[in-house]
């Protein structure tokens, strides 16, 4: 048995809740997930799970198992990279994750840079709306709108980002500008669940935060498809302030109920916190980090 295999295949199937779900996240066959849990639980002469027909729920044994497993695999890691001297010298691969929108527009430019400056980096980018663990998805650097929950990360604060209800100039003269937040159920909208609810926006109204019920024609899943819709002149969206300069003249978009909008969002640089920040991290963190906040300045 591998037994550092062994121990990956048992966090996956406790972050994702299934032998399966965990064989699907891996591209393994559930044979192998099976048999991995299966010969780690033999080794230990315990159980890690208790089995029934519906769901996988963790023994006590397996609860206290998890946190040793992560940090044995953490510190394989460092090991790992020390020795392929990524401590020393900015090589080797760089895993970054960002919003969908935010990573096209803002940080592409700011990668193809960076590469130029360090031939010997590579990047992965990440480009996603979900918030990914970056312990557990092998993550170096991830950039994050709104507050930070508290946990081990390192913040590196960028600035802030104002979320904007906007539509293209063709669909306001064709369909009129909303005035107040109420006057949206007579318009058509585009929804995107990270913001809020489809049948609900969030505004300000006299310092109170009010719930200003709207008419949604689409629903999309991220904030950039939003915007490309509102372009196209299908309706009113939602976007964030950065994202309305990436357009045409042709593809411009109006900014409407300006004085209704919530608070600006903080906008962060994370990463895990770690004895040895790599110097490849450092170098990214020092190369992007002076040209965000030039992008995100309060």
């Amino acid at each position: 048995m591998d037994r550092l295999e062994a121990m990956s295949t048992f966090l996956a199937v406790v972050e994702h809740g299934s032998l399966s779900a965990a064989a699907r996240r891996m591209k393994t066959p559930l044979t192998t997930v099976s048999r991995n849990v299966s010969d780690l639980e033999a080794h230990l002469r315990t159980k890690l799970f208790h089995r029934s027909s519906r769901q996988l729920v963790l023994t006590e044994t397996g609860s206290s198992y998890v946190a040793a497993c992560k940090r044995i695999l953490a510190d394989v890691t460092e090991a790992e990279r020390t020795a392929s001297g990524e401590y020393t010298a900015p090589t080797g691969e760089l895993a970054v994750t960002t919003p969908l929108g935010l990573g096209r527009v803002v940080l592409m430019p700011i990668i193809v840079d960076f590469l130029k400056a360090y031939p010997d980096i590579k990047v992965r980018m990440v480009p996603t709306d979900q918030k990914l663990n970056l312990v557990q998805e092998q993550i170096d650097v991830a950039v994050r709108i709104g507050q930070l929950p508290d946990s081990s990360l390192v913040a590196l604060r960028l600035g802030r980002t104002r979320r904007v209800v906007c539509a293209s100039p063709t669909y306001l003269a064709a369909r009129g500008t909303p005035r107040k937040p109420e006057d949206l159920v007579g318009h058509d909208c585009i929804s995107y669940q990270g913001f809020s609810l489809p049948d609900a926006w969030t505004f300000v109204v006299d310092k109170e935060t009010i719930a200003a019920p709207v008419h949604t024609r689409l629903l999309v899943g991220s904030a950039e498809a939003a915007c490309a819709a509102a372009r196209a002149g299908l309706g009113i969206s939602m976007a964030f302030a950065y994202q309305l300069g990436t357009g045409s003249e042709e593809g411009a978009l109006t900014t409407v109920l300006d004085e209704f909008q919530p608070p600006s969002m903080p906008v962060n640089l994370v990463y895990a916190a770690n004895r040895f920040l790599p110097i490849k991290t450092r170098a990214f963190l020092d190369f992007a980090g002076p040209r965000l906040k030039r992008v995100f300045a309060e």
